[in-house]
């Protein structure tokens, strides 16, 4: 068999897993959270038959290109070389320690580093709008709305109307959140995929993300579950839904590929911001230590990436 398209596919295996092992815990941790008493195979059939429906709809619209355009400007390197393995590998052993890095500075950037400066500047952009919506957002609500979601537990009632507004939440931003981070992963693989290829791949995928949902959401999740509240159904809904919103919005505003971890990095500074403030009439030290250091994980991501990407060159010399 050709080396080029073993490497191919071992890079498509590390980065889904990683892709999916990292990064899919912003979209479905609040969600994972708030529905513990369910079984992971519901959970995962749900979450699974989004992937499938929004991989096929990207694979027949754009011409085989699941990334939805997003690749582009990322040639397939010819030949595939086995150091274009670091990244996914490097990516998986942060995913273990959960460092929430991401995957598009980590992976893309390898692909082509003269998109990083555009990547970077909508990736901070992400970042701030995402913060300044949350506040907006949770100064507006927090008195009333979740000061309730937090003081009493949801009752029966509360369920039958908020666990469909959750599924419906989750489901809207899995979906943009996918758009998004597909080209992370089928970087690995022919810009224009055939009906083969797109289904293995898919195979793969719904595998990995079984793992995931079986092993509930692994390390990245404790980043989730130290913010107020996320177990909540509830407030858990309302971060879905303006998480899913933001992502629609940066899908909208251009095909370069950004950074999801930052903006949902960002979602919830802001939001735990508002709320401490709100709750507490005061900016509390433990707060800015906890969302300095969330930051701070992501511009660790982005330092090692740019590294590798020197390390790469050095060994493709």
């Amino acid at each position: 068999m050709d080396p080029s398209l073993i490497f191919m596919w071992a890079g498509f295996i590390l980065a889904g897993y990683s892709v999916v092992g990292n990064d899919s815990i912003q979209t479905l941790g609040t969600f994972l959270s708030s529905n513990e008493e369910r079984s992971w195979f519901v959970l995962w059939l749900f979450a699974g038959s989004i992937l499938s429906a929004t991989l096929i709809y990207g694979w027949m619209n754009y011409g085989g290109d699941v990334s939805y355009g997003r690749l582009e400007k990322y040639p397939l390197p010819q030949p595939f070389a086995w150091y274009y393995l670091l990244p996914p590998l490097v990516l998986m052993s942060l995913t273990r320690t959960g460092i929430p890095v991401s995957t598009s500075f980590l992976i893309l950037t390898f692909f082509n580093e003269k998109n990083l400066v555009d990547m970077t500047v909508k990736s901070l952009l992400g970042y701030v709008v995402a913060f300044t919506v949350a506040i907006i957002i949770y100064l507006l609500i927090t008195k009333t709305i979740e000061r309730r979601f937090i003081e009493t537990r949801p009752t029966d009632a509360d369920r039958r109307i908020w666990v469909p507004l959750q599924w419906l939440s989750t489901g809207f931003l899995w979906s943009q959140w996918l758009i998004q981070d597909f080209a992370n992963i089928y970087v690995y693989l022919p810009r224009s995929t055939s009906a083969t290829t797109l289904a293995i791949s898919l195979t793969i995928l719904l595998v990995l993300l079984a793992y995931i949902f079986y092993s509930k959401g692994g390390a990245i999740q404790k980043i989730v579950k130290a913010k107020t509240n996320t177990v909540d159904i509830r407030s858990a809904t309302i971060i879905d839904a303006t998480y899913g919103v933001v992502l629609y919005f940066f899908k909208e505003l251009s095909n370069i590929p950004m950074s999801t971890t930052w903006v949902f990095i960002g979602l919830l500074a802001g939001r735990e911001i508002a709320i401490r403030y709100q709750l507490d009439k005061k900016f509390s030290r433990e707060v800015f230590r906890m969302i300095l250091s969330d930051l701070g994980k992501v511009f660790f991501g982005l330092v090692v990436s740019i590294l590798l990407v020197f390390l790469i060159k050095f060994l493709a010399a």
